[in-house]
């Protein structure tokens, strides 16, 4: 029986989310996905269709939005993305866990339509940390800077919709939390019966 399970993870920018994420698949590649999002922004030199993102004519995205198959969906600027549920469903059947990095809005419309889901959110270790790691990446100006700061702050307001809360100060230490999460949800009451049925089937039922 498939034992497998869908996870969100959510992060303001610079928390460090993509680095976790990317530690965790290398550790446990044979157990863990993550799902690749369609997008209809134009593909990017050296990105691969599929890999990147599943790259669509806006016209094919508004059929699939018409017809109910993403999870969740949004609109960023001029592009639009979402996660189909066809693609999480056959990795899901692969028998793995399956990711959705998205913010907590994608992550809350997940979790509405599949309230089984199991959603975790990065938080740096403070507000000051997240704005010296944004600063020391060396890319953006003092306004782009500032506005990636008031975005963090309406991304970490909500916080409090996850069930799990890992805090990036260390990173092996957020690295381990995170891998534990994963690994406890296989541990539950229900997917230990379905993964070992015949042996509580030899158990008897409640002796008094």
């Amino acid at each position: 029986m498939n034992t497998a399970c869908l996870f969100t993870i959510s992060a303001p920018s610079g928390a460090g989310k993509t680095s976790l994420v990317k530690a965790l698949l290398e550790k446990r590649a044979d157990a863990v996905a993550v799902c690749v999002s369609h997008s209809t922004r134009a593909i990017r030199p050296g990105e691969i269709d599929g890999k990147a993102y599943h790259f669509v004519a806006l016209e094919q995205f508004r059929r699939m939005v018409d017809n109910d198959e993403f999870l969740e969906h949004a609109q960023v600027f001029d592009n639009c993305y979402g996660t189909a549920r066809a693609s999480v469903d056959t990795l899901l059947a692969s028998g793995k866990h399956v990711i959705l990095e998205i913010d907590w809005q994608g992550a809350r419309q997940v979790k509405a339509k599949l309230p089984e889901t199991v959603s975790i959110f990065i938080l740096p270790p403070s507000r000051e940390e997240l704005e010296q790691r944004l600063r020391l990446r060396g890319t953006d100006d003092e306004s782009t800077i500032s506005r990636r700061m008031r975005d963090a702050d309406r991304e970490m307001s909500h916080y409090h919709d996850a069930e799990y809360l890992v805090i990036n100060d260390a990173f092996e230490q957020a690295l381990f939390d995170l891998d534990a999460i994963i690994h406890t949800q296989g541990l539950t009451l229900a997917r230990q019966k379905l993964k070992n049925q015949s042996l509580v089937d030899s158990i008897p039922g409640e002796i008094k």
